[in-house]
């Protein structure tokens, strides 16, 4: 049973008392040419279709990394949204796409310069650290309620407000006359795409992503996956991850029977020592009951709780 202490052990499905569905994380493998939504569909189908989110769209082509939150954890998947990604990518030089990767239409191309390892670097240089990034025209950004893919697919080309992402570490792997593969940590809303046209025209050339791979979502880096064949052929449910494997990073709060009481009716609870911010919340029994904020003057709130595990709370 998750605790304060050690938040991050797998375990195997539980049903809540309430919902008689499973709740935890499922990091999945998600294999080439398959969209996110129907990886997790695939999911919901061998869990008995409980309610479930991915966190973090991959392409198509993409593989790795999908964390899938289940049941009441898909209250937490906005901490997975938030955190840096890992990618492992290849760029093919001397071609540019209309999508910015193997699965569009050449559009440009042009000419590949000898490269070295130090050009290579001092392309890299550039594209590290923060920095405006505009999203690319095939993606799943909306406006006015229509993904940007689907008009671009029409023909037609929008205005992109450009958005603050980090390049944390940028680090080449290998090369080849025309191609180098490299690995990647950046912050939430980056596009590896559009990075590698940059790094093309860096490079005094164009290019496109022809495959990636997400090596990780924080904070699982290193964490085991499962493929769907994996899943698919268990004799029983999968180990999930506990939801609160999302959000280790926080202070966590063990609170009494009725402080938790108190906050599953709405109710405000003085904890002095409480440190301020967000924390994780925890029951006598060490049951993870949700997330709350602690306030100036020791004030406790909830902000995110799970039904279930206050309904046990309270027993």
């Amino acid at each position: 049973m998750p605790h304060p202490g050690n938040p991050h052990p797998l375990r195997r499905v539980t049903m809540s008392l309430e919902e008689q569905e499973p709740c935890g994380i499922l990091l999945l493998d998600k294999p080439p040419g398959l969209s996110s939504n129907a990886a997790l569909q695939r999911v919901r189908r061998v869990l008995g279709r409980p309610k479930a989110g991915h966190t973090g769209s991959l392409d198509p082509i993409a593989t790795g990394m999908l964390p899938i939150c289940i049941g009441e954890a898909t209250k937490l998947a906005g901490a997975l949204l938030a955190g840096r990604k890992g990618y492992t990518f290849q760029m093919q030089l001397g071609a540019r796409t209309d999508t910015g990767d193997l699965q569009g239409e050449i559009i440009e191309r042009c000419a590949v310069p000898p490269l070295d390892a130090s050009l290579i670097e001092a392309a890299l240089a550039k594209q590290r650290g923060r920095q405006a990034q505009v999203p690319p025209m095939y993606s799943a950004l909306k406006r006015q309620g229509q993904p940007l893919y689907k008009l671009a697919r029409q023909g037609l080309t929008v205005d992109r407000a450009p958005r603050d992402i980090e390049i944390h570490e940028l680090e080449l792997l290998e090369f080849t006359a025309d191609s180098l593969r490299a690995r990647l940590t950046c912050s939430k809303g980056t596009y590896v795409r559009v990075l590698v046209e940059q790094l093309g025209a860096a490079l005094g050339s164009c290019a496109h992503m022809s495959a990636l791979r997400r090596d990780f979502v924080e904070p699982f880096r290193g964490a085991a996956m499962i493929t769907l064949e994996q899943l698919e052929a268990l004799p029983g449910p999968p180990a999930l991850l506990p939801a609160d494997a999302a959000v280790g990073h926080l202070p966590a709060l063990q609170l009494t029977s009725s402080q938790a009481r108190a906050l599953g009716y709405g109710q405000e609870i003085a904890v002095p020592e409480a440190p301020l911010g967000e924390l994780r919340l925890y029951g006598v029994n060490g049951l993870f009951l949700g997330l709350g904020r602690a306030l100036e003057g020791g004030i406790v709130r909830s902000s995110r709780l799970f039904a279930a595990a206050i309904a046990q709370s309270r027993n």
